[in-house]
């Protein structure tokens, strides 16, 4: 089985790149941008780099209608994985240093057993379960839910797991406002591995999906932080619950997060505040920038 690691840093090697780089059984692709420090990643041969000129000649266009300086230059890493033939590629964020376990308890791709709930407003917040669901809320759930979403248990069931996406402790990548009010540190507890019968959204800074449908993922750029998000969402469009599930496991990272700016965060997200209901009922496409919309017309070429 081939399995790879999908990340984009503008940074030397951080703390998780370097474990990521030593895991046995694993490839790791770290796609450069224009701030990359280069030769770091070049003279390393345990990382596959895939510099800003490498990117160009898997497409032209693609690099110019998704733009520089972007955390959305991960597709192109998405591409290089595909062409690896990867049964399983795992996108990650520089700042989240893997545990011990990571990678180690995959279920993608595996008939498994898992809690399922189902939720009132027809999308599923996945952390509105867990024991910080007064503290926290997923980035991309819907702000104009949270305080009427309720979510019913309905038991465990056998499901086909697709995307496995792992928690995170620490200092996680969740929704802006959340983080301005509430500035949360969190440890989650161990828990039995749960899906949804509703769509639910997953970031990209530490998830696991099934390499045959990659080309159904794509970190939309032009959109702010909804990129990954939408990503998700659209990805959700097109695989329906009886090909496979979305299925949230316990934390197998530890983000330490890199500098972040709450305002500009805010920002990033407010298309989202202002979208995000409807895309759930009508679609990612009516309300993708034109620009963006292009370069997935593109992304899909590639495949």
């Amino acid at each position: 089985m081939i399995k790879t690691i999908v990340t984009t840093t503008i940074n030397k090697p951080t703390e998780a790149l370097i474990k990521f780089s030593k895991m046995k059984d694993w490839n790791l692709v770290v796609v450069g941008d224009k701030k990359t420090p280069h030769k770091f990643y070049e003279d390393n041969k345990d990382i596959i780099y895939l510099s800003p000129s490498d990117q160009e000649k898997i497409s032209k266009r693609l690099s110019n209608l998704i733009g520089w300086n972007c955390i959305q230059r991960r597709n192109f890493g998405f591409i290089y994985a595909h062409k690896m033939r990867s049964d399983i590629i795992a996108t990650v964020d520089d700042d989240n240093i893997p545990y011990k376990n990571w990678g180690k308890n995959l279920m993608v791709k595996k008939k498994i057993k898992a809690r399922v709930f189902k939720a009132n407003n027809n999308v599923f917040d996945p952390l509105s379960v867990t024991e910080h669901k007064k503290q926290i809320w997923h980035r991309g759930f819907p702000i104009e839910y949270i305080k009427t979403t309720k979510t019913k248990y309905l038991g465990k069931k056998n499901v086909k797991c697709i995307v496995q996406a792992d928690l995170w402790d620490g200092d996680p990548d969740i929704d802006a406002i959340c983080r301005i009010a509430n500035s949360p540190i969190v440890k989650f507890k161990k828990f039995v591995q749960y899906t949804s019968n509703n769509i639910s959204p997953f970031n990209s800074q530490n998830t696991f999906i099934d390499g045959k449908y990659i080309k159904f993922y794509y970190m939309f750029p032009h959109i702010g932080r909804m990129d990954d998000i939408w990503g998700s969402y659209y990805f959700q469009e097109n695989i329906k619950k009886n090909v496979g599930h979305i299925v949230y496991a316990s934390a197998s990272v530890y983000q330490s997060r890199n500098q972040h700016n709450l305002t500009k965060d805010l920002e990033g997200e407010i298309f989202g505040y202002k979208h995000n209901s409807e895309v759930l009922k009508k679609g990612v496409f009516k309300f993708l920038p034109k620009k963006s919309l292009e370069s997935y017309k593109e992304y899909i070429k590639l495949f």
